[in-house]
């Protein structure tokens, strides 16, 4: 039987041999200094009892040591959970119960503070004193097993788990230079230097990451990533960004000019990229934007280069089809949600079969957003047939928000909608109802909304309404609302 993931990384890393693919505090580190730390870490794993079925967390940065401990948690055959930075604490304790072992890098656990997230913590450095036996490690995963869970952002009070089998990550198109869409290639072209920052266990870092090493790139580190500070400093050719700090980059480079003459590609994930948006960032940055589109469920879509038109996702290289209401698909110029099939789609929500059957549909993922396919094939965004605001690349759900703020004394009822933000991407706009004789203050709902779900889902604008526009169904009419937002 072939090996699963992450197999290919480790023959990467023995191929890259004395090449350095890894940049940190000065430091450089070479693919074979690289493996024999995975090494270090998948033995000390073992003789820890880690392996297929058991679930690690991972509180990790992005230095190389990092990097070593997310590929030997898999290595081992684990099912690895990754904690992104940003998770209030309730989130944070909701997702870990889904892990056993917490490996980290952060002495005291996330934020500095004094948290014991699981029941066996595993300083990194501990196991990076193990001994390195110099052997090819051993992939013990099967492809059914799963892999990973991905995490969603909590919004709906528990955050929920996609869950991702190693079969799925195998299939996964990064580490498969044979299989590159045009797009890919023409952006693993222009990974000569890609920044990362935040945490190497996120879906998102780890996928462009795996990009990077596979053709032929570094990983530089920057953490925190001051912009445009850092993309100078580390002579970066690419790096994430999202809607929100590209707008800022944009902004302070206007004021500010700063040499930006490495810088190749910037891929901008999480939430849609208005057109405008994306031809004032051209026109200060230049041809560098690449805007990806998937889900945690699906991973990556579709990615529009910066020769497609502003707001284009460009031409999608899985299965996908755009529906009408019954499920038949539609001709092209029509809206309709759109459905998806990718090689490292999730296999459905931890421990949710009821959810799981709404979203994985007879192999089909549905996205729950709405587009069309235009004559030369590409893909457009038109709206959503859920009601979210991705914030920061975060999907936050609205019913929440709306029913905490439904429960303040001055409000009688409560809508949210998602706005376009200079800072965030999106934001939320609440349309308020208020009770008699009584006026919510917008600092009061936003103090309640954050103390509950956090800072993000809290209300930049309130609008006061007598009463909220309706559909000919009789349902709260939320387009109309955003229409005049």
């Amino acid at each position: 039987m072939t090996e699963q993931f992450p197999r290919a990384v480790l023959d990467l890393l023995d191929a890259a041999g004395d090449r350095t693919v890894f940049e940190h505090d000065g430091r450089e580190v070479s693919g074979r200094q690289l493996l024999g730390m995975v090494r270090r870490v998948t033995s000390a794993l073992r003789q820890r009892g880690l392996g297929p079925g058991r679930a690690v967390a991972l509180l990790l940065g992005v230095g190389p040591e990092a990097f070593a401990a997310v590929i030997a948690a898999y290595t081992v055959g684990a099912r690895v959970v990754g904690v992104r930075p940003g998770m209030t604490d309730h989130q944070q304790a909701a997702l870990l119960r889904d892990a056993e072992v917490t490996v980290t890098d952060r002495p005291g656990g996330p934020g500095g503070t004094d948290v014991r997230p699981t029941d066996v913590v595993l300083p990194l450095g501990e196991l990076l004193a193990a001994p390195d036996d110099g052997l090819r490690p051993r992939v013990p995963a099967r492809p059914q097993d799963v892999a990973r869970l991905i995490h969603t952002s909590g919004s709906t009070g528990v955050p929920k788990a996609c869950a991702q089998t190693y079969a799925a990550m195998t299939a996964a198109w990064a580490l498969r230079p044979g299989d590159w869409p045009p797009a890919v290639r023409e952006l693993a072209g222009r990974l000569d230097r890609f920044l990362v920052f935040g945490t190497l266990a996120s879906q998102v870092m780890l996928e462009y990451g795996l990009l990077t090493l596979a053709s032929g790139g570094v990983l530089v580190c920057a953490d925190p990533p001051d912009l445009p500070g850092a993309l100078v400093r580390h002579r970066a050719t690419a790096s994430v960004i999202t809607v929100g700090r590209l707008n800022r980059l944009v902004a302070d480079l206007r004021s500010a000019p700063a040499d930006l003459g490495t810088l190749r590609a910037l891929m901008v994930s999480g939430s849609p990229l208005d057109p405008g948006r994306a031809r004032a960032a051209a026109r200060v940055l230049g041809p560098v934007v690449f805007h990806g589109y998937g889900q945690t469920e699906t991973g990556m879509i579709s990615m529009a280069t910066p020769a497609d038109p502003p707001g284009s996702l460009g031409v999608p290289p899985v299965d996908l089809e755009v529906r009408d209401p019954s499920g038949r698909p539609v001709p092209a110029g029509t809206e309709g949600e759109i459905f998806v099939r990718t090689p490292s789609q999730g296999s459905g929500y931890w421990g949710r079969p009821g959810l799981s059957d709404e979203v994985f549909v007879d192999g089909w993922v549905r996205t729950r957003d709405l587009g069309s396919l235009d004559a030369q094939g590409r893909l457009w965004l038109s709206g959503r047939t859920r009601d979210v605001v991705i914030v920061d690349a975060n999907v936050y759900y609205t019913g929440p928000v709306e029913r905490l703020l439904a429960r303040h004394p001055a409000v009688t009822e409560a809508y949210v909608v998602a706005v376009p933000d200079d800072a965030t991407g999106e934001a939320v706009h609440a349309f308020v109802v208020p009770a008699a004789d009584r006026v919510p203050a917008l600092d009061d709902l936003r103090a309640l909304v954050t103390a509950r779900l956090g800072g993000a889902c809290a209300p930049t604008r309130l609008t006061l309404i007598d009463e909220v526009p309706l559909t000919a169904a009789g349902k709260p009419d939320k387009r109309r609302l955003t229409r005049g937002s």
